[in-house]
């Protein structure tokens, strides 16, 4: 008798009937199949998350690339053809995707087609069943005696060679497969939570020291913080999901001044256990703990035949403190600090706990160099916007640092702050630098990565494009679909859409966020002028998300200035502001466009205040060297508002000033045709000049960005 479906396997035809039926038309997303179901987007994504743990939009690709690959197993059509048919507005993205569903371009799916021949006959079984003749048993064992030794003799000795084979072959297999893991979260196996730093810590140091091998792909610590109470998924799964061939697990207790730890390398594809080791040991002092997290390091660098350079192992085998009680003291402060990087609710008590706890551990020993960077990381997250515009902006950061690197220059955290903060002065050759020691001494960062990506966002976006993908490849954490998002954004700027939409939505696969998603395709189409569109993008974010990020009010308010709708433009730059403020956040840019709507509204008091606060921001921006003074957008904002006051010699020297950029983002050529705050230099041959220079400087960088990506097989 056939059982009767299930209501989700009902809800799941359903919803796929509705894609099928649609399935040509690359508009059909998540918003056509709400409302053919007529359940909201939310529902029906919280429903079928809860059924595949999917998102809709997952749900729908999966859908369309599966018909893709029948398709193409039946020979249809071309590729091209194929990816039009299923739904897929560009052949590129379509391919990019089948690559990620599928592990191997849509191409090579005929290559793949090859005919199991079926297995071999068991000729053991069946010369057993076939026995000629029976003969008896005393006879047959007096008579066969020394041919059944002379073959177990044989079977042994090739068992052997066979298996020595295999453990050669498989040494080679490892030495060859990516040397990329994961540490898990360690298990605390202690009565109460009280001692969950330390194990923490262990996990942390243990990672600290593999991340130093090159030969290694470490991830951040924050990419297996989704595993620390999920028991549900397999070691194969969890490896399957971070991308790396590798998992270590562990776990242990503390109790008193001993402990007890177990640490086991597991192969990602199959739970094969490589490497175990088990230790108990009373902790006398400081190198006692940093000994045995070394040796866990070096051991799991051999079963994996990594190359430790002599300078990696002495980095390895150092000892960060002395003093037992201030190493403890700063293991309990970098908690808290991760408290805070992972958006743990109270996080500024965290950051404040964090300030005294790193102090305490100074107390104890006042040459500990990891405190005193600590101290550093919070200081900035405490104070940025604070500070942003006084002429001591963020030089106590300097001071611990460079503390910190006098004490122990072999410290990459260390580097990478001090590189933020020549960063943020506006110094971009020295922060590079900074960078760079810090990839030197620790090749895993991704935070080292990630703020290279920025700092050339305005000047090479080939390069920009390359850190934050490496940023990509070793953060899976919480703040991967910020990575994501800038790639992205990163692809805008150069003026390839396909794949600007596609890193976009692989953020919103991640993190579910609708809002967030359209967002970002708002301000997209708000680069390739398409306002209307743009518009009516942010607008569904903000239904989506009436407590949205600021920077999405200021994109709907420009969006309605573009479109010469003034009251609703003015509504949401106050919007803007008022959102800004309660987020602590100074807003140095945009205020000659709330001028600008003050005036077309008729408020001209209200308008010129926010005319000069703009000419005040961005003075003090460009006199105190600030990141906007780099990147020389502040020229922009200021040739705005001179342009707009008819100050036109004023306007030029901001706009020749402007035009010292190297390479032009995409959003600035569609700013030059349309922002109407140059309404009444726009058709002067100066201005037209500067503007066909910007073009060129833009067509230049995205003809290299696209040689690039071709030549790394990306498009």
């Amino acid at each position: 008798m056939t059982e009767s479906p299930t209501k989700d396997q009902i809800f799941i035809s359903k919803l796929t009937a509705i894609v099928l039926a649609n399935l040509e038309n690359e508009q059909f997303g998540v918003d056509e199949v709400s409302r053919q179901m007529g359940i909201s987007y939310s529902k029906i994504n919280r429903k079928i998350k809860s059924i595949n743990n999917q998102s809709l939009s997952q749900f729908i690709r999966e859908i369309r690339l599966k018909r893709a690959m029948e398709m193409l197993q039946r020979g249809e059509a071309t590729v091209s053809e194929i990816a039009f048919r299923v739904g897929f507005g560009s052949s590129t993205y379509f391919n990019k995707c089948f690559h990620d569903y599928y592990g191997f371009p849509p191409g090579e799916v005929k290559k793949r087609e090859i005919s199991d021949p079926g297995h071999e006959e068991n000729i053991l079984t069946q010369n057993t069943a076939k026995r000629q003749q029976k003969k008896p048993i005393r006879q047959a064992i007096v008579f066969l005696f020394p041919w059944i030794l002379l073959i177990s003799t044989f079977i042994v000795i090739t068992v052997l060679f066979i298996f020595y084979i295999q453990g050669r072959r498989q040494s080679k297999a490892i030495a060859k497969l990516e040397k990329s893991i994961a540490i898990l979260p360690f298990k605390n196996d202690s009565p109460n939570d009280s001692t969950t730093y330390f194990m923490d810590g262990v996990m942390e140091e243990i990672l600290n020291n593999l991340q130093k091998i090159k030969d290694f792909r470490v991830l951040s610590r924050n990419s297996v913080e989704q595993f620390r109470n999920n028991t549900t998924k397999t070691t194969p799964e969890i490896a399957k999901k971070l991308g790396v061939n590798y998992v270590v697990e562990g776990g242990g207790q503390k109790y008193g001044n001993t402990f007890r730890l177990r640490v086991q390398l597991i192969a990602g594809n199959n739970e094969k256990h490589l490497w175990a080791e088990s230790y108990e040991q009373e902790i006398k002092e400081s190198k006692d703990i940093f000994n045995i997290q070394s040796r866990i390091a070096q051991a799991i660098a051999s079963e994996l035949k990594a190359i430790i350079a002599p300078e990696e192992k002495q980095l390895i085998e150092k000892s960060a403190t002395t003093s037992l009680t201030a190493y403890d003291f700063y293991l309990r402060g970098k908690e808290e600090q991760n408290k805070y990087k992972q958006s743990i609710p109270s996080t500024r008590r965290s950051l404040d706990r964090a300030n005294e706890l790193f102090k305490k551990a100074l107390d104890y020993d006042s040459s500990f160099a990891r405190a005193y960077s600590g101290l550093a990381m919070v200081y900035w997250d405490k104070n940025f916007w604070k500070e942003y515009l006084s002429k001591n902006f963020m030089d106590s950061v300097l001071i611990l640092t460079k503390i910190a690197l006098s004490i122990d220059d072999k410290l990459a955290e260390a580097y990478t702050t001090r590189g933020r903060y020549y960063d943020e002065k506006g110094l971009a050759e020295q922060a590079n630098e900074e960078y760079d020691k810090a990839l030197n001494i620790n090749p895993n960062s991704w935070e080292a990565y990630y703020k290279k990506g920025e700092l050339y966002g305005y000047n090479d976006f080939v390069k920009e494009i390359f850190n934050f993908q490496k940023a990509a490849s070793l953060n899976r954490g919480s703040e991967l679909p910020s990575i994501l998002t800038n790639i992205s954004t990163a692809f805008q700027r150069a003026g390839f859409k396909d794949q600007c939409e596609y890193y976009a939505n692989e953020a919103l696969m991640l993190d579910g966020d609708s809002s967030q998603y359209y967002h970002i395709l708002a301000n997209h189409e708000l680069c390739w002028g398409n306002f209307e569109k743009s518009l009516g993008i942010a607008l569904k974010a903000n239904e989506l998300n009436p407590d949205n990020l600021h920077n999405l009010c200021e994109n709907i308010a420009f969006n309605y200035m573009l479109l010469g709708k003034y009251d609703e433009s003015l509504k949401y730059y106050k919007k803007y502001f008022e959102k800004s403020k309660a987020q602590g956040v100074l807003s140095i840019a945009y205020m000659n466009r709330i001028g600008y709507a003050y005036w077309k509204n008729g408020y001209k008091k209200e308008a010129e205040y926010y005319f000069d606060k703009q000419i005040e921001y961005c003075n003090n921006a460009i006199k105190l060297g600030r990141k906007n003074r780099n990147q020389l957008f502040s020229y922009y904002d200021l040739a705005c508002v001179y342009a707009f006051r008819g100050e036109k010699e004023k306007a030029y020297e901001n706009l020749r000033n402007l035009n010292q950029l190297r390479v032009a983002p995409l959003w600035l050529v569609t700013f030059f045709e349309h922002d109407p705050l140059f309404d009444s230099i726009k058709n002067e041959p100066e201005f037209q000049q500067i503007a066909r220079d910007i073009a060129a400087k833009y067509q230049a960088e995205h003809e290299r960005v696209r040689k690039w990506l071709e030549e790394q097989g990306m498009l």
